[in-house]
């Protein structure tokens, strides 16, 4: 599959990977941080932001569709970072890119099957507001509202809404995800990474927890770990300074 993608800067390359209902545009800010040092390429996962929509989503194919980008631009040698589910789109590139990747940095996800249904408020949201023809972002909002509870996550999910001829309507693919969301929660073990690995925790945050650090050994066993206090799972959003800095030192470290 094409991906949509964004290429910033001059350098080594740095791929930077969205999450579950994000697009490219998510981490922007660090996009910023390292454009004047390095070669950022930004993508749209398939199913969001501008790329295409498809039945088949599983992250082995999630990771060729982003080594396809990366053969595409004549590149050789790359890093990654991915968030939430970008994070295991990353972690999956490390079994079919192994020689190709210097760092792989993973924001607050853990190589596991998660067995709790995190999203249930937020499909029966999406799902509200396709009932609706909707011409601007405030109506959408208001349906929403009816499931989805916290502003900030609202917030979110309405930069993914976007005009389509005369109404708006999600750039994600709902049903799509609704019909693959075992397969996003899910997990296949990866053969081990002897590459350069770095995780960054969300102090508050429960994707990473004590009980997964075996089956983040076995698979990435040359890891390090930093917390970033205070933060949740969004810790790139709410303190990307802090979150830019640790990258960029991980990056530059001998």
């Amino acid at each position: 599959m094409n991906l949509h993608y964004r290429v910033e800067g001059k350098g080594k390359a740095i791929v930077l990977i969205h999450g579950l209902f994000g697009s490219l545009d998510n981490l922007g800010l660090l996009a910023r941080s390292l454009k004047d040092s390095y070669k950022v390429i930004s993508v749209d996962l398939r199913n969001h932001g501008k790329s295409a929509h498809t039945d088949t989503f599983t992250y082995q194919y999630m990771a060729n569709d982003v080594l396809a980008v990366i053969d595409e631009l004549n590149i050789e040698q790359f890093s990654v970072v991915g968030h939430s589910m970008g994070g295991k789109v990353a972690m999956a590139l490390s079994e079919v890119a192994t020689t190709r990747l210097d760092h792989l940095m993973i924001l607050d996800m853990a190589p596991v099957h998660y067995h709790v249904h995190r999203h249930e408020n937020v499909f029966a949201g999406l799902r509200e507001v396709a009932k609706h023809t909707v011409h601007k972002r405030s109506e959408a909002d208001v349906y929403l509202a009816k499931h989805v509870l916290e502003p900030g996550v609202r917030q979110f999910l309405l930069k993914s809404f976007a005009k389509d001829g005369d109404s708006y309507n999600w750039r994600f693919n709902v049903e799509g995800l609704i019909a693959n969301y075992a397969t996003i929660m899910g997990w296949n073990d990866v053969l081990p990474f002897e590459g350069k690995t770095l995780f960054i925790k969300g102090q508050e945050s429960e994707y990473i927890l004590s009980e997964h650090r075996e089956k983040i050994a076995l698979q990435f066993p040359h890891a390090k770990a930093h917390m970033v206090a205070n933060t949740g799972h969004w810790l790139h959003a709410e303190k990307p300074e802090t979150v830019n800095r640790i990258i960029l030192s991980f990056l530059q470290r001998p």
